[in-house]
């Protein structure tokens, strides 16, 4: 599913990322952790797409990235192929739950509107929140608005989904909640998570729990 060959990152004269290698297959879960400022966030949005390596090489899904990809084709291979959970949920506030959910479908090539609000209002169903469906983010709590923004993540059917501290900004119990979320979506619909944390409870339930220290995966 993913492939990550000596990944190096470098911002100024600070080396973040000093030769990463990550396998993950189809229909894992994978914690990374590690302390602050090791290098986590930064992996994780070059795996996403989000930003490009100084060097090193990415598959996935057996397509090269960034080597020969503009903006635009990787724009929508990342639309097409990629979700994203982070810490903040980035809704957008004058949007209901539904429109928020739905707005990858819209931007997504050749998907008509009302496929998109139905297969967005299904999503939201599942997640619990068929009773928030045209709430705005801030008519709904902070477990409601993060599971708002994982069916965002969810919505073009990704084969694999980032999540960057997705359980950060929640209390235990929402953030308990979200975590075997990912767990019955694994099991429900095969999708394969790699998710950077600091929440030990969640990096020891993942299939593999991988630690970054000084650029480097120990």
């Amino acid at each position: 599913m993913l492939i990550a060959e000596n990944i190096i990152k470098s911002y100024g004269d600070l080396q973040v990322l000093k030769g990463i290698n990550l396998h993950v297959k189809q229909g894992e879960i994978v914690s990374i952790v590690g302390a602050s400022g090791a290098g986590k966030s930064t992996l994780l949005h070059i795996l996403g797409t989000l930003d490009t390596p100084d060097g090193g090489s990415l598959q996935i899904k057996g397509q090269p990235l960034h080597r020969g990809m503009n903006a635009r084709e990787l724009s929508r291979f990342r639309n097409s192929n990629i979700g994203f959970i982070f810490q903040f949920h980035n809704l957008l506030p004058e949007f209901t739950a539904l429109e928020n959910a739905a707005m990858p479908g819209f931007i997504a090539d050749n998907r008509p509107e009302e496929q998109v609000r139905q297969e967005a209002t299904a999503l939201l169903q599942k997640l619990g929140l068929g009773q928030r469906l045209h709430h705005k983010p801030g008519q709904m709590s902070g477990g409601e608005q993060q599971r708002v923004a994982v069916a965002r993540a969810l919505i073009n059917k990704p084969a694999l989904v980032f999540a960057d501290e997705p359980s950060g900004n929640l209390d235990s119990h929402s953030a308990d909640e979200l975590h075997h979320l990912f767990f019955q979506l694994r099991e429900e619909m095969g999708q394969t998570f790699v998710i950077v944390t600091h929440n030990q409870q969640l990096a020891d339930m993942a299939d593999f729990k991988y630690e970054i220290e000084d650029g480097v995966i120990l």
